[in-house]
């Protein structure tokens, strides 16, 4: 297919090719990577500036995504594209293959930087989703921070830079620049931009931008990273949100509520909410939204049939057209592909394609392994989020596989199935007041704290 650029595509690529590292943070379905793959080879073809070329990225989009966009242009044919995936011996095997492009995915970086030790043979990098790297306590932000000084071009794609807050921006840009806009350490980000939020002692839950912060941090980084949202550039489909409500019957409402109360009143009276406790409560009430419970061995414990029921109502009012469907847990899954035997789970390029050619009715997939760069539009115009997310990027993200430019049809569905009465409706509320995450998971586990030991006490 022969190429030819977007106005915006072009100066994208511009940007990108004088400088040794950049940014490009672009909304889904901008064309992140054939933009990239463009680049990588005026670099390497007409340039002779590097030699070989690291993809790190989400598995799936490792997979499928890269090999796949550079067969796809005409100009790109030239490109080899090897994927370093598998067992350790397939990597290995990979590696010494002749090609331009590697791709791998994100969790063997420190594999791979421990491999090569000194020497590290990529001189060009794209961390394709860059946000994945905000946390630099992670094993992947300190395997390629020792290898970074050796990268002579490096380029960050991601439609998310900061999805719970500025403060998130740190190690992703310091990945780009080893600290020269944004400090070398994030102490000295911190110290500089934002005073502490909300503490308990001497532990930090967030940080708050000092005034006139948010401003200085993007126009330090402005000359390397560029903005764009699709629809500024783009026609994007129509877009349809559905809340289809899904009532409890009073046995299994009274069951949900039981549970509540005991998950809730588990916790000290004594006891600060935090994170990590607000995300255990959260994850069991979510689980019983949905019609299955775990227990402290692992065993499944069913509840209720109401959403399985109102999946199979939204199936028949789309006449059976394809459904993406996204799931939580895996007794979620299990539970929908005994229900519904048409079901295919998303593992890899065999789903994409048959997806794709309109061979698969309904897709199962989990918006984490699903949540980036996979092209998923061809292939069906409705989604269904059977367990719901409180993550605004993972939400996003995985929306826009489908939600794209090239969607099948005019209009694209989201219906979200929400338990009348639980937990279903905090979530709803965060993700359409763009809350983030970890705000809003405190916020509804400490209302429901307060709510059953002022009972408690009665």
């Amino acid at each position: 297919m022969k190429y030819t650029p977007y106005e915006y595509q072009q100066f994208c690529e511009d940007f990108l090719l004088d400088k040794p590292a950049a940014g490009l943070l672009l909304d889904m379905g901008l064309g992140k990577t054939v933009i990239t793959l463009t680049t990588v080879a005026r670099w390497m073809y007409d340039r002779f500036e590097i030699n070989k070329v690291l993809v790190v990225a989400p598995l799936r989009v490792a997979e499928d995504t890269w090999i796949k966009e550079s067969a796809k242009w005409d100009h790109l044919q030239d490109l080899r594209v090897v994927r370093v995936l598998g067992s350790e011996a397939q990597r290995i095997r990979a590696l010494q293959t002749d090609a331009d492009i590697y791709c791998i995915n994100r969790e063997n970086i420190p594999w791979l930087v421990k491999y090569y030790g000194a020497a590290w043979p990529f001189d060009g990098m794209v961390l394709d989703e860059l946000s994945s790297f905000k946390n630099p306590s992670s094993k992947r932000f300190k395997a390629m921070r020792k290898v970074r000084p050796l990268i002579k071009h490096i380029v960050g794609l991601t439609g998310t830079p900061s999805p719970n807050g500025l403060i998130d921006l740190w190690a992703q840009i310091y990945l780009l620049d080893q600290g020269d806009r944004l400090g070398r350490t994030l102490t000295e980000y911190r110290n500089r931009y934002f005073n502490p939020g909300r503490r308990n002692g001497y532990v930090v839950y967030d940080w708050v931008p000092k005034p006139g912060a948010e401003n200085e941090i993007y126009s330090k980084i402005s000359d390397i990273c560029v903005s764009m949202k699709a629809c500024d550039y783009i026609k994007l489909p129509e877009r349809v949100d559905v809340v289809h409500t899904v009532k409890l019957d009073d046995e299994s409402q009274a069951a949900y509520t039981e549970m509540e109360k005991e998950a809730v009143l588990e916790l000290d009276p004594g006891e600060v909410v935090d994170a990590g406790t607000a995300a255990v409560v959260s994850n069991k009430l979510l689980q019983i939204s949905n019609g299955a419970v775990y227990d402290g061995d692992g065993k499944v414990h069913p509840i209720h049939h109401a959403k399985l029921d109102a999946l199979d109502d939204v199936i028949e009012a789309i006449n059976g057209r394809p459904v993406l469907v996204f799931y939580s847990f895996q007794h979620d899954l299990e539970r929908i592909m005994r229900r519904f035997p048409q079901a295919k789970k998303l593992e890899g390029s065999a789903e994409i394609d048959a997806w794709n050619r309109g061979e698969i009715p309904m897709l199962l997939a989990h918006p984490a392994g699903a949540g980036h760069g996979l092209n998923l539009q061809a292939g069906g115009n409705h989604i269904v989020w059977f367990g719901l997310t409180w993550s605004l990027e993972l939400y996003q993200q995985a929306n826009a596989r489908i939600y794209r430019q090239g969607a099948k049809g005019e209009r694209v569905t989201i219906t979200h199935l929400v338990a009348k009465g639980t937990i279903d409706e905090e979530v709803m509320r965060s993700l359409a007041g763009k809350a983030t995450k970890q705000d809003a998971l405190l916020e509804a586990v400490k209302a429901r704290v307060k709510k059953y030991r002022e009972g408690h006490n009665a």
